[in-house]
């Protein structure tokens, strides 16, 4: 039995990366995150988890002359990616029947083996963290999917997550017309009234939330021009309250899917951290974001999926409110984090598409690589309570010193081709690399 566990053991060992400390890492081309152009001539000394110094490679290694040199030759260098709305328990939800079968079907066991290799495949692709946005049934399976990425156990982005969602009741059935005399699974977890929210709220965190989700509203429909995205608010303001005020009590951020006007409206009046989908923003509805710090998750690359594979969807009259929104925003100065719905849409394709999207709606590719790096990180800072010494960081996001040592390489320029996103070469997270280019 000893030898058993041993031979167990090594071949886990011999499947993990292994941590080189330190080692530099040299490429043609920086982008750090935060600034507005690429950097040449840059190196990166990473010491463990950390980033611990960027210079030339000869500076470098006349500070750390026994590193182990990484050479990435014409590539470009960025901060891991970081995709702040996906669902890792999902791999495709969308047509008749098919978010039902997934709940009636498919054990939270599976599911949850699934959402494993849904998250390695994440980090392929050049995900070195998320925010997976509710487990749609599995109640808090994410919770262990993350603490296993984070002890090493499987390989995955770093990731924070929601649990289990709330909405009031019968704001969220299965849609198959089934028998009302059967008790079915559900995709969220129904509260009414302002006590039973912050009960929930402390439940979930109790087990291991690191964000709190609630749909805001549901049922879009088209309004007048001056508000073209209207919908129907599912919380009253005392139970959107509640939420959001126990959730900051207890230290925990709230993300808000709104799809229209008045959901967004009802959400921001709430006080919620993040707006998900928001294809009804408007101009007032965007002052008030950035008055209040809100952050907004496009998500436009679901939206996009359900009418190809459809050839037609209820919602698709949206698209075009949804990408005017973006360049509106934007240009207004809403911080904008990346952010797909990775799993309404199959895995097998990459959630990095989204960069087109955006540079299609209007955006410029470094805002769009500041969205994805430095602005997702931001989103993922702890809460900073009022009147706070001083507020702790994710330490996403960002190339430099004290950062986490989270990069990627890709092999031609984002800047002129935001679609090199799509193609990652090289991945390192936490010092440790996940993939290499072929040999």
């Amino acid at each position: 039995m000893r030898a058993m566990w041993r031979i167990a053991l090594a071949c886990l060992l011999a499947s993990a990366p292994a941590l080189a400390s330190p080692t530099i890492i040299k490429a043609a081309h920086v982008i750090d995150g935060v600034s507005d152009r690429a950097r040449d001539g840059v190196a990166v000394l990473v010491d463990g988890d950390a980033i611990v110094a960027l210079g030339t490679a000869a500076e470098l290694t006349a500070k750390a002359p026994g590193a182990r040199l990484i050479d990435l030759g014409a590539a470009t260098l960025l901060p891991g990616m970081i995709d702040a709305h996906t669902h890792v328990f999902l791999n495709d939800d969308v047509g008749p029947g098919v978010y039902d079968a997934i709940l009636l079907k498919h054990s939270a066991p599976y599911r949850a083996i699934e959402a494993v290799a849904n998250a390695r495949t994440a980090l392929m692709y050049g995900f070195t963290a998320l925010r997976d946005l509710e487990t749609e049934g599995a109640m808090y399976a994410d919770v262990d999917v993350r603490n296993a990425i984070a002890r090493g156990v499987v390989p995955g982005p770093r990731m924070q997550v929601a649990t289990r969602a709330f909405a009031p009741t019968g704001m969220y059935p299965l849609r198959g017309g089934y028998n009302w005399e059967l008790e079915l699974p559900i995709g969220v977890q129904t509260i009414d009234g302002p006590d039973q929210a912050r009960k929930a709220v402390r439940e979930q965190v109790s087990f291991g939330a690191d964000w709190i989700k609630f749909y805001a509203d549901h049922g879009v429909y088209e309004g007048r021009p001056d508000r073209p995205v209207r919908s129907i608010v599912n919380f009253t303001p005392a139970e959107a309250a509640a939420i959001v005020d126990k959730a900051h009590r207890l230290g925990v951020k709230v993300a808000a899917h709104a799809n229209g006007w008045d959901g967004i409206d009802s959400a921001l009046r709430a006080g919620v951290d993040s707006i998900e989908h928001g294809q009804g923003i408007t101009d007032d509805l965007a002052t008030r974001m950035i008055a209040q710090n809100v952050t907004w998750c496009p998500t436009m690359m679901a939206y996009q999926y359900a009418v190809k594979k459809l050839g037609t969807d209820p919602r698709s009259w949206m698209a075009a409110h949804h990408k005017a929104a973006l360049a509106r925003a934007h240009k207004r100065g809403v911080r904008i984090a990346f952010g797909t719905d990775a799993g309404a849409f199959p895995w097998s394709m990459n959630p990095a598409a989204e960069a087109k999207l955006m540079v299609d709606a209007g955006m410029p590719a470094i805002a769009v690589i500041r969205s994805v790096t430095s602005a997702a990180g931001a989103l993922l800072d702890p809460l900073c309570r009022p009147g706070a010494k001083a507020c702790a960081k994710s330490e996403l996001g960002e190339i430099a010193p004290g950062k986490r040592a989270d990069l990627i390489a890709v092999a031609g320029n984002p800047l002129q081709d935001i679609t090199e996103l799509e193609r990652v070469t090289w991945v390192m997270k936490g010092g440790a690399v996940y993939k290499s280019p072929a040999p």
